[in-house]
């Protein structure tokens, strides 16, 4: 069972050459920006066995002569862990600045003695997903595991009452899976990093969560406009597994969420 999530690659640079394409859509983004970090401990109890973290990059990428940001997800186990399960994972998107879509997602996985290097280019014109394992017909702006977590931080989650979802498409493995995210109400939570207010919300998909888990995902996202994910919790047969924030750097704005 993979217990920490999965690595991106670096995309050809001759892809990122800036024009003056039309955006697709606009979707209005207050949550963050060119230079957000978030660094987290990952840990299951009170055994610290890695760290994660997001991070976009502090210039934008371009692809298909569309400006993205280029957001990075890696997760490693303590060296002092290796000996027993070592993970040396990347996810990485490049997300429309305008469209908070896809363009391209990277994949590269090391964990023991297992390794894998998966990339997805999507035409969200002709919509279709080009593969280093084929190619597959896509809905519009579908997302990949990493987007459609940024995607969702951009949402007025604040109007949304306890029960309501919101209803995304996620390409995973070469298939369309329907995403839904869940509303559980709000909760005041201590992480390393502070005290926040926090919304909580469970994403419910078939598979390729931005933690690579398996089982029941729950986030805590700040409660203002920033929504950074202040912890993930993974439900397990044994247990739980957490990712709580330690850390967090070149936000868009303040953080009011937090409290203390």
């Amino acid at each position: 069972m993979t217990w920490i999530p999965t690595c991106l690659a670096l995309a050809s640079l001759s892809l990122f050459v800036p024009t003056d394409t039309p955006p697709l859509r606009y979707n209005a983004n207050e949550a963050f920006g060119v230079g957000e970090r978030l660094t987290y401990d990952v840990g299951y109890k009170f055994i610290s066995a890695g760290t994660a973290v997001f991070d976009v990059a502090k210039d934008l990428s371009y692809v298909n002569g569309r400006p993205c940001y280029k957001i990075t997800f890696v997760t490693a186990s303590h060296p002092s862990l290796d000996f027993i399960y070592k993970v040396r994972d990347t996810y990485r998107t490049y997300l429309d600045v305008d469209g908070i879509f896809p363009w391209k997602f990277e994949q590269h996985i090391r964990e023991r003695n297992y390794s894998k290097d998966y990339t997805a280019e999507f035409d969200q014109t002709e919509h279709k997903a080009k593969t280093t394992e084929g190619t597959a017909d896509i809905p519009a702006f579908v997302h990949d595991v990493v987007s459609a977590f940024y995607y969702v931080r951009t949402l007025d989650l604040k109007s949304m009452k306890r029960g309501q979802s919101i209803k995304l498409q996620n390409f995973v493995d070469g298939k369309v899976h329907d995403l839904n995210v869940y509303i559980l109400g709000k909760q005041r939570i201590e992480v390393d990093a502070g005290i926040y207010d926090c919304i909580v919300v469970e994403p419910r998909v078939a598979q390729g969560s931005p933690f690579g888990f398996e089982g029941r995902l729950t986030l805590w996202l700040s409660d203002d406009e920033r929504k950074i994910p202040v912890k993930v919790s993974t439900q397990i047969p044994i247990g739980s597994i957490d990712a709580e924030l330690k850390k967090y750097q070149g936000t868009r704005g303040p953080i009011n969420a937090k409290v203390n």
